[in-house]
């Protein structure tokens, strides 16, 4: 979902470092597995409180680099596998809207193979 603008510096980035050799779609869908990772670490072991007091400190950076670090490598694997990310979202929430209708769902956080 980056502009298009930006995504055309991320590719142009890739190229001036020739780094496409390396980008192949599995390793970047390992590398983006590894950067989602590193987010989830930001809130290990953290509560709610915690959580709200590093958002309002010096630590938020470390945070926002590490979202950026998903977000360029799921922006790479789309382009790199010729997938329109709002197009699949589009698709994915209309799924999901026929698996979780709202009159059985709402305020409950079951899977949709565990509602009745």
């Amino acid at each position: 979902m980056l502009e298009s603008s930006l995504l055309a510096q991320l590719i142009a980035f890739r190229k001036d470092r020739d780094w496409e050799q390396f980008h192949t779609p599995k390793d970047v869908a390992i590398s983006l597995s590894i950067e989602a990772a590193e987010l989830l670490e930001w809130f290990q072991w953290r509560n709610h409180d915690e959580v709200e007091a590093m958002l309002e400190s010096d630590k938020r950076e470390h945070l926002e680099d590490e979202i950026a670090d998903v977000a360029v490598y799921l922006s790479y694997l789309c382009h790199d596998l010729g997938i329109d990310l709002n197009q699949a979202v589009k698709k994915k929430m209309e799924k999901n809207a026929a698996k979780y209708p709202p009159d059985k769902v709402k305020g409950r956080a079951d899977k949709y193979n565990e509602y009745s």
